[in-house]
């Protein structure tokens, strides 16, 4: 492949080196007497196709749910080139897709992102997609439809268009109006449609379907692949090479691939202006490029701001392509991910008066893109299989899970009066969830992921003895199931902090047996080893080599993961490994997303002052 420029471009910060620390102990073994045969549910009309690197979940037809699967996978091996991974061990767990019928089915689930945001852009650009990088594998969803942006209302509505044009045609037939003399030009009326639809129809950089006439509407269309594949662009980035990176990076970043295509099985092209660039640049103009650099357009207000996505890829772009701007693009990343402040690292740009006027410059020149030829074969086919009506039934369940539940980070913040209504406010439609979900398990009394997605939403809302009572009954279902295990146990732990000191130690240790056996069940499950690890903390005392250890598979598994990553450098920081912990918080105190777990991150980034980002050794 060529663009090495590219990859040079490109910062490459890892949070961790390969972490399988070491193999919990083996449990004691014992057969299960409890055995429970559940009715086959019919098939639903979701498909799930499975590549070594997403799971895709759809409503859709089988065909196009193969066609977008490969296309990420293309995407993949695209970035993997492009940033020096294609003889690196993939390890990170697969991020799995849903993607819904339609915008308004997809705004029906009121996803709520609270680990990922865009912008702030215009509230004229919001668009359909949820991104969730959870503690066991982060999760997209988004619509399989194209969306519609309107991006200015204007009188130019069809009644008043026809009536422009039925008065030239007047005119041009021989007509006459007041203060006009017989027989109008009929060139006139050509010129008047070019005039009026032509405006709409060919102001995009893309071509004449850039812009569309409306019903007092001007409008772009967002493809449903576009969101895609910029949603995928970003995971990858932020799972391969997580660090900490301005927000406007990763959305300029996701734009440059969002545009991603193929012709035929051999070539791949990205790099492309996205639909209706030139028409939003002329309708909402340039943006302050200090107010990116200096952060002042996260304050924005949506209604007021002219921050817009094609402006994130303009700028993105631009800097990528600059055979001079470029090295100083690598050295702003590399400051902001050592956690330099925003005015030192744009320090690297110069004057940015001159970077505003080359911009400008550039908006009116010829882009560049790419297209790389490769070898289709290399490129897997899914493996496809239809979800029962079972697991379809809680496929928006999963989705919602991570919006509706507070993480145990988030509870612990110091209390205000703003904070703590908000909290209220949550744990309410927290509860209104929950019941509902416990509705719809007692009706799937017989589907696994029923149970099991019931005592993960029972376990994380602190309702220890219902999550036990989930688990054993998911347990019951699937006795190998390393998930229904590790709930049972993360269940005891939490219920053994309610015994009598005398007994304490004892369930806690029944609770760790239950958890070194999901362990032992799937050695690559991350809920074993976050369990385990909070078997110590959640008593006070010093977790063992061993949990911390699980804690850097954890980080290793799903590096983007907020809470994972707080996890650990809390516990590295109170082993006195200042060093590498700031390294791991980086991402999340200075990130790009107002996570949750942020507030607890930045207070840990104090605690560790200026240690050195990058320590000696493996970390």
């Amino acid at each position: 492949m060529r663009l090495s420029y590219l990859a040079a471009s490109l910062l490459i910060v890892t949070a961790a080196s390969p972490i399988y620390g070491q193999t919990l102990p083996k449990p004691s073994s014992s057969a299960s007497d409890i055995v429970v045969v559940g009715v086959r549910n019919k098939p639903s009309n979701w498909r799930a196709a499975e590549t070594s690197h997403v799971i895709v979940v759809s409503d859709g037809s089988e065909a196009e749910l193969v066609r977008l699967t490969r296309n990420l996978e293309r995407l993949h091996f695209l970035l993997a080139g492009l940033l020096g991974r294609t003889d690196t061990p993939d390890d990170p767990i697969k991020l799995r897709v849903t993607l819904i019928g339609d915008v308004a089915d997809f705004e029906a689930l009121d996803l709520r992102n609270k680990r990922w945001q865009q912008g702030p852009y215009n509230d004229l650009f919001r668009l359909a997609r949820f991104y969730d990088p959870r503690e066991d594998g982060a999760v997209m969803a988004s619509t399989r439809v194209d969306q519609k942006t309107v991006i200015e209302h204007t009188a130019a509505t069809p009644e008043r268009i026809q009536g422009v044009i039925s008065s030239l045609q007047a005119q041009a037939s021989g007509g006459a109006t007041a203060g006009q003399p017989q027989g109008g030009d009929a060139g006139a009326l050509a010129q008047a449609q070019n005039a009026i639809i032509g405006d709409f129809a060919t102001s995009g950089m893309m071509g004449e379907h850039d812009y569309q006439p409306g019903t007092g509407a001007q409008t772009i269309d967002i493809s449903a692949e576009s969101l895609l594949y910029a949603g995928y662009a970003q995971h990858y980035l932020m799972s391969y090479f997580p660090a900490a990176y301005p927000r406007w990076y990763l959305d300029g970043f996701g734009q440059i691939f969002g545009t991603f295509a193929t012709k035929g099985d051999t070539i791949i092209e990205f790099g492309r202006p996205p639909t209706g660039t030139r028409a939003v640049l002329d309708q909402f103009g340039g943006f302050p490029i200090k107010d990116v650099f200096n952060e002042r357009y996260l304050a924005e207000k949506p209604h007021d701001t002219r921050w817009t996505p094609i402006h994130a890829w303009l700028l993105t772009h631009y800097l990528f392509f600059s055979d001079a701007r470029r090295p100083q693009l690598r050295r702003y990343l590399s400051l902001w991910a050592s956690g330099a402040d925003a005015a030192t690292a744009a320090q690297v740009f110069g004057d940015l008066t001159t970077l505003g006027r080359e911009i400008r410059a550039y908006y009116g020149t010829r882009k560049s893109y790419e297209q790389i030829t490769y070898n289709g074969s290399l490129i897997e086919e899914p493996i496809v299989h239809r979800l029962s009506q079972g697991e379809a039934a809680f496929v928006r369940g999963r989705l919602e899970l991570g919006g509706r539940v507070l993480p145990s980070s988030a509870v612990a913040q110091p209390e205000m009066p703003a904070l703590t209504k908000l909290r209220e406010r949550a744990n309410r439609d927290r509860d209104q969830w929950l019941d509902k979900l416990r509705a719809d398990a007692g009706r799937w009394r017989s589907e696994p992921q029923a149970q099991l997605l019931l005592a993960e939403a029972e376990c994380r809302s602190d309702h220890a003895d219902r999550c036990l009572v989930a688990a054993d009954a998911a347990h019951a279902l699937a006795p190998g199931d390393a998930r229904a295990l590790a709930w049972r146990g993360d269940a005891l732990s939490r219920l053994a902090l309610l015994a009598p000191p005398d007994q304490r130690i004892r369930q806690m240790s029944e609770a760790r047996r239950a958890i070194i056996a999901a362990n032992r069940a799937d050695t690559e499950a991350v809920e074993p080893l976050i369990a385990y690890y909070e078997s110590f903390a959640r008593l006070g005392v010093p977790a063992p080599a061993s949990a911390i250890d699980g804690l850097r598979k954890a980080v290793t598994e799903v590096p983007n993961a907020p809470a994972s990553r707080l996890r650990l450098a809390t516990a590295l920081a109170d082993r006195g490994d200042a060093g590498t912990a700031r390294r791991i918080i980086l991402p999340v105190a200075k990130g790009p997303y107002d996570a949750p777990e942020r507030p607890a991150a930045i207070g840990l980034l104090a605690r560790l002052g200026n240690a050195p980002a990058i320590s000696p050794g493996k970390p």
